[in-house]
This record gives structure tokens, C-alpha cells and sequence, in this order.
């Protein structure tokens, strides 16, 4: 039998990349999967290959930004399944590298609304759902820059760094009442986000393939295999943990 079976999780940015890796890898491992994001389309595709693969699933048009989108697919959630035993709060976008004192207060806000205050609404919502049945896991997506800097993008920087302390906090908060909360720090994943951050340049693609000492960028599989550890009982003792995902680029 299958470790999550019987069980449900809720997968935020779920629509390409690392979160269709993940909702794909929870419904391998058994679970029910609502998949979250904004781009209805890719989020229903997603959904359909993991249906492919004899998982179960919906999609919920969601902007994690937002309390009322996000207590509604918690509800949904609950309505749909009766019980919410995973989230991987993955939603997130990236900032264009900008000098900082170019940057502006609009690009502030939008990445601090998704990389922050989407996992703390998540959480938020999450939380008192998985304490009906007892508790749960939930693993919020931080990123290698959560825990070192790099000139040119200090708001994304900064919102995942923010990200580290959310999830500790919470970690302490709920442990005692079954919830266990932690954090993969992934560093450069070959994504939609990646292409975009990287276009046509190749020269950059090798820049950044050359910082990770291991030889290459990650895939989106195996942060998605972090989180589902993260989520197993294989993790029972783990939480509050930032768990590097990253080449050894900030081993260096």
C-alpha cells in the first residue's frame, strides 16, 4: 500500500515546474491532490497527467496573494476530500535583476505579496484544516538565496529569507499539535522560471550551471522528491528545517 493513500494534499504553483513535479509525486505516492495556481489552463493539465498516472485530483484557480482565494481552496479542499494531510506551499515568482537603488516599490510589493504573504495565508488556512484529523505536514518552498545574498535582487532575496523564518516559527508553534512545517531551499531549477530569468542566452546558462558544484542546474523532480521526504514519515522527527536543495551552490 501506498504511504500517502487515503490521504490529501494541497500543492500551491502547482501549474508548471516544480509544483507539477510535486502534485505529480504526491498522487504516485497515493494522495489526493488539489492542485492551486492562477493560470487555469496549466492547472488543469497538470491534473490531467496526474490522472494519466491513476492519481486523483482537481484544479482551484487560486492567487495565494489574496485571503479569500485561499481559505476558498482550503474549503473546497475539505468539501472535495473531507481532510487536508499535505501542503506544499510552492507558489512563487522571481524579481528581475535591477540595480537596487532602481528598484521600485511596485516590484516590492508583488513579489513580497506571492514569496511571503502567500505562505503565510496558506499556512494560516492550512493549518486549522489539518488539525481536525490530527495534524500533518506542510513544506514551503524558500530558495538557496534564502539563506545567502546576491546583489541585484534583494526583494526576492528578502522574501525568502522571510520565508526561513515563517516556517521556523510555525514549526515551534504547532509541533506539539502534530503539524510539522519545513522549508526546501532549492538553488537554480531548470523551469519555466529559470528560462525566463535565463532567455536567450546561453553564455548565462553557463555562468549559472558553472556555480553549482555538482555540474549542472537541478530539475524539478528532484525538489519535488525533497518535499514528498519532507511530507513521509521517513521525516517524523524533521521539523522547522530548511533542507538545501542545491547542487552545493551555497556550499561553496
Amino acid at each position: 500500500m501506498k504511504e500517502f493513500q487515503g490521504k490529501v494534499a494541497i500543492v500551491t504553483g502547482g501549474t508548471s515546474g516544480i509544483g507539477r513535479a510535486a502534485a505529480l509525486a504526491y498522487a504516485r505516492h497515493g494522495a489526493k491532490v488539489v492542485v492551486a495556481g492562477r493560470r487555469a489552463a496549466e492547472g488543469e493539465e497538470t491534473v490531467r497527467l496526474l490522472r494519466a498516472q491513476g492519481g486523483e485530483g482537481v484544479f482551484v484557480t487560486t492567487d495565494v496573494s489574496k485571503a479569500a482565494q485561499v481559505k476558498e481552496l482550503v474549503e473546497r479542499t475539505m468539501q472535495k476530500f473531507g481532510r487536508l494531510d499535505f501542503a506544499f506551499n510552492n507558489a512563487g515568482i522571481e524579481q528581475e535583476p535591477t540595480p537596487f537603488l532602481e528598484q521600485d516599490e511596485e516590484t516590492y510589493d508583488r513579489v513580497m505579496d506571492i514569496n511571503v504573504k502567500g505562505v503565510w495565508l496558506s499556512m494560516k488556512y492550512e493549518i486549522p484544516a489539518m488539525l481536525k484529523t490530527g495534524g500533518g505536514s506542510i513544506v514551503n518552498t524558500s530558495s538557496a538565496l534564502g539563506v545567502i545574498g546576491i546583489p541585484g535582487t534583494e526583494i526576492y532575496v528578502a522574501s525568502k529569507h522571510a520565508v526561513i523564518g515563517l516556517t521556523k516559527s510555525a514549526a515551534l508553534e504547532f509541533g506539539k499539535q502534530g503539524i510539522r512545517v519545513n522549508a526546501v531551499l532549492p538553488a537554480v531549477i531548470d523551469t519555466d522560471m529559470f528560462q525566463r530569468f535565463a532567455g536567450e542566452k546561453p553564455d548565462f546558462r553557463a555562468q549559472m550551471t558553472a556555480m553549482h558544484p555538482i555540474g549542472r542546474i537541478g530539475k524539478a523532480e528532484e525538489i519535488a522528491d525533497a518535499a514528498i521526504w519532507l511530507s513521509s514519515s521517513k521525516s517524523s522527527f524533521v521539523t522547522g528545517h530548511s533542507l538545501m536543495v542545491d547542487g552545493g551552490y551555497t556550499a561553496q
